[in-house]
């Protein structure tokens, strides 16, 4: 069942990476309002993971936020530019090669979350990028400031616990992982 039916959509805004439209909606009850929608092509969040003596390491990035106005560590991720949507395996490749230099041997589609239902209708594939094969980062311009680096599983634990990890769609594809049972390799 619908709660809301959208009578009117007219966009408001428009860039390469997202557009926002307002919609007049009527509710259940016959009342009638307005929502602001987010919209975005599919995203991807790449969990990419390497064995080493007695565990694994896992990588992730860290760049400044200019919304929150502060730098954060998160998994690879992104779009496609130009509202292009791409094959979630195919977006991963592109995502992890471009910020990180990281070809996967092996990337598995894992699951798909909704990035922020409140007000973006934008969902984000999780992919498990495996057999790694390091070189260089191709990053955007607005990625210059990337840094990345491996950490142990135990150390993003404990980053998630204090607060240095509250990226939700990082902490939300660590989840994934740990909730699918992918264990170690």
């Amino acid at each position: 069942m619908t709660d809301v039916s959208r009578l009117s959509s007219r966009t408001v805004y428009r860039n390469a990476w997202m557009s926002v439209r307002e919609d007049d909606i009527r509710r259940t009850d016959g009342s009638v309002g307005i929502y602001g929608v987010v919209d975005r092509p599919l995203g991807v969040v790449v969990v990419a993971r390497r064995p080493v003596s007695g565990g694994e390491e896992i990588y992730l990035v860290e760049q400044f936020r200019y919304p929150v106005g502060a730098r954060r560590w998160e998994f690879p991720a992104g779009t496609a530019p130009d509202g292009v949507t791409l094959d979630a395996v195919a977006l991963a490749a592109r995502e992890l090669r471009e910020e990180t230099g990281l070809v996967a041997r092996s990337l598995t589609h894992l699951a798909t979350i909704d990035v922020a239902p409140g007000f973006c209708a934008q969902r984000s594939a999780v992919v498990l990028a495996e057999e790694l094969i390091e070189g260089e980062p191709d990053r955007e311009h607005e990625e210059q400031d990337m840094l990345g680096r491996w950490w142990d599983r135990s150390e993003i634990a404990v980053a998630i616990e204090t607060g240095e990890i509250c990226d939700a769609q990082t902490m939300a594809a660590w989840a994934c992982v740990i909730s699918r049972g992918s264990r170690p390799v």
